[in-house]
Order: C-alpha cells, then structure tokens, then sequence
C-alpha cells in the first residue's frame, strides 16, 4: 500500500461532481435556516434557570417528561457538573414560586431534591448577544478576507471567504434542520470552525503558490492536484486526532457541551472538504494563473539579498 504522500488522487477531476454537493448542501441548510429556524437556547431567547441536586443520579427523560407533562413549555434537562446536579431550562416568564414548585413536582415522585437557584435570563440581554454575535462573525470574516488579500492575493480572498461562509452556513443549517439547541457554546464552536477552517486553507494555499512558482507546467488542474496531494497526509493526520478528540467530548463530555462537540465535528469535516473543493478548487473558474503570483521587485531584492 503506497503511503499518503506518494498517492495521486485527481481531485481537480471531480471538482464539478463537488460542486454539485456543495450547492445541494447550502441549499438545504439556507432552506432551513430560513424556514424551520434556529432552536435558539435560554442565552438568546431569555427564560428560567433552575437548578436542582439529587440524592443519586436521575433519569433526564423522566424529568422532562414529568415537566411537560404539568404544563412547562420547551423544557431543556441537563446535568451541571456531577451526574447529581441537574439544570433545568424554562423559556418562559420568571415567577419567584417556579422553582419550589418545579422541586415539589419533582420530590412527588419519591425523590430526594433540593433547589439550588432559581434564576431569570432577560430577553434583553439575548438580544444583545446575538447582535454582538452577528457583528463580531462578520468583522473576522472581513479581516480573514484582508489577511489572506494581503499574504497571497485577492483570487485567493475570494475562495477563502466563500469557503469559510460555505463552512458556517452548513453547520449553522444542521442545527436548524435538526432542530438542536443552539446556545452561545455553539456560537464559540463556529468561530473556531471558522478558525480551524482558514488554518487549512491557508496550509492548501501556500503550497498552490508554491507549487505554481516552481511547475514547469500551465496546467492548473494539474497544479493544484500535486499541491493538495502533498499536503493531503497532514490534512488527514490533524482532522482525524481533532475528531478523536471531539468524539471523547461527545461521548463524555456530559450534556452541556455536546452540542458544542457536533457543531465542531461537523465544522471540522466540512472545513476539510472546503479546503480542498471551495477555497482550492474555486480558483480555477476564477482564472488564477502563474502571472498572478509574479513577485514584486521589491520581494525579488528581498530573496536575493537573503542568498549567501
């Protein structure tokens, strides 16, 4: 079997082919983003916090359903810390008695609970963190755009930029589609897909232009197909441990951050397609060429004042 490095994958060759799935993708997501919505959690939407402690461990289905059941609407269970600590979400008005009459609904059954807080989360301030969300998403979008014009070249700012919004808008789209809670630890899970997303793009970049200064050849399928075939075992080497250790938050993690783990496993798997299908591959219809990445005269004294 040869190893990663020697393989020659035609990854230019299928380029259309991914395209196409893109697109299918996107479409799907911006569906339903657009019509199903965001599950928004308690961080935006404002609501009730209580938190309660078992004796032993309990059954969150059972609190949920015991809860839904007396009337609570949109009712989210989880544990806080030890199997024993149990948050419990109320997107409703805060009424001072909620909280012992959510323990008394709970202690009906035979359990031993006590109420630790009972809290309020005001729409207002929801409302503040998701416009504070929205601009601080756009404002590192457009200086991802500026970093990667200023290192490279704006053909390349193109692809990265619509790489990164390929990249938000179907993780974003998932959890809509799916109807998950997303909350403000899935908020921090896009910006670091989108972190993770350009640390990718950025390595598949420097050696296209690399690649493309040093090829004999014009064909730029060609190019970019030797250039992510190099970079391909390093690729594959830091999405896979990422992954392992995403599905040991997932699977250990506890309740609080396992939305958190998804969104950066499914980030982590869509960054890595985009680097290679959106950033990389987009560069050929936008007609990059070696011309592009002529160096200046001023980089050309640099280099040759560096040699021995």
């Amino acid at each position: 079997m040869k190893p990663l490095s020697h393989l020659r994958i035609d990854f230019m060759g299928r380029r259309n082919l991914a395209f196409v799935v893109s697109a299918a993708m996107l479409i799907v997501s911006i569906g339903a983003i657009l019509f199903q919505q965001l599950n928004l959690g308690l961080d935006f939407t404002g609501g009730t916090l209580v938190e309660v402690r078992y004796s032993v461990a309990p059954s969150l289905d059972a609190i949920r359903q015991l809860l839904e059941s007396s009337g609570f609407q949109d009712v989210s269970v989880q544990t806080f810390g030890a199997s024993t600590e149990v948050l419990i979400r109320l997107q409703q008005a805060f009424d001072p008695e909620v909280g012992n009459e959510v323990v008394n609904l709970l202690r009906a059954e035979g359990d031993s609970v006590t109420l630790v807080r009972a809290e309020f989360v005001g729409a207002q301030v929801g409302e503040q963190l998701r416009d504070q969300s929205g601009l601080g998403m756009m404002v590192a979008l457009g200086i991802v755009m500026l970093y990667v014009a200023f290192r490279f070249q704006y053909k390349f700012a193109i692809g990265a930029l619509f790489a990164l919004l390929h990249d938000v808008i179907i993780v974003v789209g998932v959890f809509a589609l799916f109807q998950l809670d997303f909350n403000l630890t899935v908020l921090a899970a896009i910006l670091a897909v989108i972190g993770y997303s350009l640390n990718d793009t950025i390595v598949v970049y420097d050696r296209i232009r690399e690649t493309i200064r040093t090829s004999r050849i014009d064909d730029m399928p060609q190019i970019f197909n030797e250039a992510i075939n190099a970079t391909l075992s390093r690729t594959l080497a830091t999405s896979g441990t990422t992954m392992l250790v995403l599905l040991a938050l997932l699977l250990l993690g506890g309740d609080m951050i396992e939305n958190f783990a998804i969104a950066l496993l499914i980030g982590v798997v869509v960054g890595t397609f985009s680097s290679i299908y959106i950033s990389g591959a987009l560069l050929i219809p936008l007609k990059l060429s070696r011309e592009d990445l002529i160096p200046t005269k001023k980089e050309v004294d640099e280099e040759e004042e560096e040699l021995p």
